[in-house]
């Protein structure tokens, strides 16, 4: 049996629009008021996302605003992403009694379907570091220094990073989750915008951006475009799950 979804590509807009859309999304389902929603949309200008607990005074805002990098917070845990060539997802859901691993599974698995329909060979980490321990280190401040159990990776480095948030009220329960999906390198450019003292800090920071992390075009040795991964990433999901959009598919001029 089928489930009734709604696909909305919202093209390119600004951080606090997305954010916002986001949240909306999942209070309205929580309401009764929507339905579960696979979201997929850009960043204009590109933007620095914090995670919900992250100190802002972390980042330089002084080369941010000189850079037309917007600084906003995410409603979802995590650690900062810098938005630039890359594809963010949002997926928005009831929880159907599943925790936060078995639910980032599932949400993994229909992202890897769609991937691999662009030919990505990526699977998901089974492992993850200890993060109240490592959150404590300057190090890990970029969302893509290190990967949670069950985030995408591709030959060990990672392509997928990702953050959720639970929403309860009257015995309901609905899942914020939205996530990074890199196309190009400009990712790493996180490590420049950084208020860090230390230069062997930075260093490793910038080294961890680059070793650890790729991205599609790198993957698949050609320039992979939004709307081309968009397409894979619906078509996933419509595979995996066995999800049917509802149509038309909700389109938001990019500005």
């Amino acid at each position: 049996m089928k489930h009734r979804w709604q696909f909305i590509n919202s093209g390119r807009r600004n951080g606090e629009y997305n954010m916002q859309f986001d949240t909306a999304l999942a209070i309205n389902l929580l309401e009764a008021n929507g339905v579960p929603a696979l979201r997929v949309y850009g960043w204009k200008p590109y933007a620095i996302s914090l995670g919900y607990n992250q100190r802002r005074h972390d980042f330089d805002e002084m080369k941010c605003r000189d850079a037309g990098i917007d600084i906003v917070r995410r409603p979802t845990g995590g650690r900062a992403i810098l938005h630039a060539d890359e594809l963010t997802y949002c997926v928005v859901m009831e929880s159907d009694g599943k925790n936060i691993s078995e639910s980032y599974r599932e949400i993994s698995r229909a992202l890897e379907s769609g991937l691999k329909f662009l030919g990505a060979d990526v699977e998901y980490t089974l492992s993850q570091p200890n993060f109240p321990a490592l959150y404590r280190q300057q190090t890990s401040l970029p969302c893509f220094t290190s990967s949670a159990r069950y985030e995408i990776q591709y030959q060990g480095r990672k392509l997928v990073g990702s953050a959720q948030r639970r929403y309860s009220a009257d015995g309901r329960e609905v899942v914020l989750q939205h996530g990074s999906i890199l196309l190009g390198p400009a990712h790493r450019g996180l490590g420049e915008l950084l208020k860090i003292d230390s230069e062997e800090i930075h260093t490793i920071i910038q080294h961890d951006l680059e070793s650890k992390t790729t991205d599609l075009s790198e993957v698949l040795g050609r320039t992979v475009t939004f709307e081309e991964t968009a397409n894979a990433v619906k078509k996933g999901f419509e595979t995996a799950w066995e999800v049917e959009f509802s149509e038309p598919e909700v389109v938001v001029e990019q500005h």
